[in-house]
């Protein structure tokens, strides 16, 4: 089984079981949604491949959040991702990294709550130069149960190797995209 096909496999498993564990929390639960004190954990993917799959990314992030009122969180963020990328004159694996601080800002109180937000971190890797990065976040939560949501966020990340660097580099940024699920907790 190849590296994709097994990294897959683990990303779908876990994404089912989160929501089973949500369900048995969410059935103490007092409301839909976080408050104040509480802890969030969400698990997002993405991925491209050509239509031979011969060039073929993924990645995936891992949040772990704590809400410092009911629409504020702040936490840390895990990306990985992997490229298997074939061509006349290159054929290569690549893994990146980036780990991140962030903050967001839900609106709403009903199961649909839209965010936004800002990260700041580094990124390292075999395909990126190891710099630092910050970014600016929306995306929306959408409350499934009373403790468990899917997620969709886009995120302008621009890179930096100082903070005269970092005004220079905001036009040269680039968009990430995640979907994926999590819970509170």
């Amino acid at each position: 089984m190849n590296t994709i096909k097994k990294f897959s496999l683990v990303l779908f498993t876990s994404a089912a079981l989160i929501p089973v564990y949500s369900q048995a929390q969410g059935m103490q639960s007092h409301s839909m949604g976080p408050h104040q004190g509480d802890r969030e954990f969400s698990l997002s993917g993405t991925g491209t491949s050509s239509k031979d799959f011969d060039n073929s990314s993924f990645g995936v992030s891992a949040d772990v959040g704590w809400y410092l009122s009911d629409r504020t969180v702040a936490g840390v963020r895990q990306s990985i991702s992997y490229a298997d990328i074939e061509g006349e004159d290159i054929s290569d694996d690549f893994w990146n990294g980036s780990t991140r601080g962030y903050i967001d800002y839900h609106f709403g109180s009903n199961a649909a709550r839209p965010f936004v937000g800002a990260s700041l971190g580094g990124i390292y890797g075999d395909g990126v130069k190891d710099t630092g990065t910050a970014g600016l976040e929306a995306g929306l939560k959408y409350y499934v149960l009373d403790s468990t949501y899917i997620l969709a966020r886009a995120e302008y990340q621009f890179l930096f190797d100082s903070g005269s660097s970092a005004n220079d580099n905001f036009d040269d940024g680039a968009w990430a995209y995640v979907f994926g699920i999590g819970f509170n907790y």
